[in-house]
Formats: C-alpha cells, structure tokens, sequence
C-alpha cells in the first residue's frame, strides 16, 4: 500500500482518534462528523491522486467515511493508527472507483463501435427506401404516357402480380392480345424511362413476368 502516505500526527492525536471510533461504535453521529474533519484534507488529497478528478474523489470520500460509520468495528488498533485506517479503507475505494471507470469506459467504446458498425447498414437501408420510392414514382409517371389498355395490362401484371393469361381473363381481352398491350407498352416504357437510371429495376419484375407467361 504504498500509495497511502499517513499525515504528521501528534502524540496526543492517537488518543483523540480513539476516542472519535470509540463514540462511532457507540452510534454517536458527531464522532463520524469529528473523523471527517480530522481526516477530509489528506483523505481527499489521497483520493485525487489516484483518481485526478476533484468530483470522483469527493464520491470516494463519502463512500469511505460512510464504510466507516456502517462498520466501525473494522477498525483494529493492534494493526495500526486510526489515521492509516482511514486512508488505507480510502486507497481502497479510489481503486474500486478507477476499476469502476475503465469498465465503463470499455463498454462505451464498444457500444460505440457496435453503432458504428451499424451505421452503415442503417443507412444503406434508408438509401434502399428512398431510392424505391423514386423508381415506383417515375413508374407511375411513365405509365401515364401509355394508352388505357396498355396500362391496365401491365398495371394488373406489375402491381397486381397477375400473370398475362390471368390479365386476358380479368380484362376479357384474347390472350395475344394482352400480350401485344403489354410487349408495347414496355417499349414505350423504356422509352419514357431512359436516361434516367431506373430502367432495369423498375421494368425487371413485368420483364419475369412476361417471359414467365412465355413459357407456359
């Protein structure tokens, strides 16, 4: 315990010492505020020095004194005085204190490295939604270009997930011809769409599903 340097301390100290453990034990509150006078200035020198931080130090503080009133009978003066007690039992709770703090300082930085491993994903996520919004926006839009029957067919087969055959039975249109509406409403479609970068993703799922209906 090296780090513990015990106060210059009178003859006479040592019997006042014992006097304030003494009233401690007996269950007299004023011994404890007595300890704490004699005791706060090298005590919270002791506690600074381990942990630099004047807030930490004060916690430290009342954390000992209050170990010291809850278990006054820890105190043993065969091992020693009254003074190296103290700060000894304050040694110990700086320590426990500087524990305390590096174990949170690593699960913050974990926690940090976990958000920011993260982050990424989130974001691409986010960039995922927006960017099919846009596709289904400029759909809709290049849709409207299309006469009705067009629409209707590859509105039925691109939203309503219909096949060619089942769009000719809900539109009661001959199969071929449903599936001329929709061969010329996809050119003009890609028409409408080139240029702007959304072609393969928007026109890929009708493009299954045409050459699904194909193979049939």
């Amino acid at each position: 315990m090296g780090a513990v340097t015990t106060p210059a301390r009178r003859p006479e100290d040592a019997e006042r010492d014992a006097d304030v453990i003494r009233r401690i034990r007996a269950g007299d509150r004023s011994g404890l505020d007595d300890l704490y006078d004699r005791f706060r200035r090298p005590a919270f020198a002791l506690a600074r020095r381990i942990l630099a931080d004047d807030a930490l130090a004060e916690d430290v503080l009342q954390e000992a004194f209050l170990s010291v009133w809850r278990d006054p009978a820890a105190f043993d003066r065969g091992r020693g005085s009254v003074a190296s007690w103290i700060l000894a039992v304050v040694h110990h709770k700086a320590v426990d204190a500087v524990r305390r703090e590096e174990s949170q300082r690593r699960r913050q930085a974990l926690a940090e490295d976990d958000l920011a491993r993260s982050t990424p994903t989130a974001a691409r996520d986010v960039e995922d939604d927006a960017w099919s919004r846009v596709v289904a926006q400029q759909v809709r839009a290049a849709m409207g270009v299309l006469s009705d029957a067009q629409r209707e067919a590859l509105t039925l087969a691109y939203y309503g997930g219909y096949t060619q055959r089942e769009v000719a039975a809900l539109t009661g249109a001959p199969l071929g011809t449903v599936k001329t509406r929709m061969l010329s409403g996809m050119r003009r479609l890609r028409q409408e769409l080139g240029g702007t970068g959304v072609q393969d993703g928007a026109l890929g799922a009708l493009d299954g599903a045409t050459a699904e209906e194909g193979r049939r």
